[in-house]
């Protein structure tokens, strides 16, 4: 590893529902490590098809367990190095925090549902399987929007371009959102990998070891995130 390298911060590609971790996560692997790290939030299922077209990540956390595999299996991601280290929730949340319930989407009054995209976000999967275990996809699909991601799902239900979102419980558990039960989607797994590409696979793994400590699942708990029980 050149000197420069070892300057460089450790480049993350990151679920967008990690975005509320990114300070204090930078700030906790500073503390245990002595070193710097950036996230570049995004969906995904984008983030992997980058890393899939080299992008010069050195780690990868996602929202979805089977895509880190993916790479794995490919071998764009270190074999050996995924690691599943929290459980993302689905929640409900609009702007005037009326909306607590799946049955209101149904409601004629509500127009606008943003979901992240289902196609390459883990969140608009779990939105669409939601309408549909709670029987009300026929009836609300002619009303959603999609975002590219549930960062932006969240922007459209804050600008008033959508009544509601349904999106990752981590970025609204402070702000009035409402928890759905866990048994309208399938598990939501976060797990991260090394990438293989990366000249800093040590401080990578430093990373990943980091969020299974238990000063990283701390962290974890206090963002709106499910820990993984050892």
């Amino acid at each position: 590893m050149t000197l420069v390298a070892q300057k460089q911060p450790l480049l993350v590609a990151a679920a967008s529902d990690l975005a509320p971790l990114e300070k204090p996560l930078r700030d906790l692997y500073k503390k245990t490590y002595n070193r710097e790290l950036r996230l570049v939030l995004g969906s995904s299922g984008m983030l992997a098809t980058q890393i899939r077209n080299s992008a010069p990540y050195d780690v990868f956390l996602s929202a979805n367990l089977q895509f880190v595999r993916d790479l794995e299996a490919s071998s764009y991601v270190l074999p050996g190095s995924v690691r599943v280290y929290a459980a993302g929730r689905l929640a409900i949340w609009s702007k005037s925090l009326s909306i607590k319930t799946m049955d209101l989407l149904a409601d004629p009054r509500i127009t606008h549902i943003a979901i992240a995209n289902p196609k390459h976000a883990p969140y608009g999967l779990a939105a669409h399987q939601a309408m549909e275990r709670a029987r009300i996809w026929e009836q609300v699909k002619g009303k959603v929007v999609l975002a590219e991601n549930v960062r932006q799902c969240l922007q459209y239900a804050e600008s008033g371009n959508a009544q509601v979102a349904l999106l990752a419980w981590s970025l609204v558990f402070s702000r009035g959102g409402v928890l759905l039960p866990e048994s309208l989607h399938d598990p939501i797994l976060q797990a991260g990998g090394v990438v293989a590409g990366s000249s800093r696979r040590a401080a990578a793994a430093d990373l990943l070891d980091l969020l299974v400590s238990p000063h990283g699942r701390a962290l974890l708990s206090r963002y709106g995130f499910f820990p993984m029980q050892k």
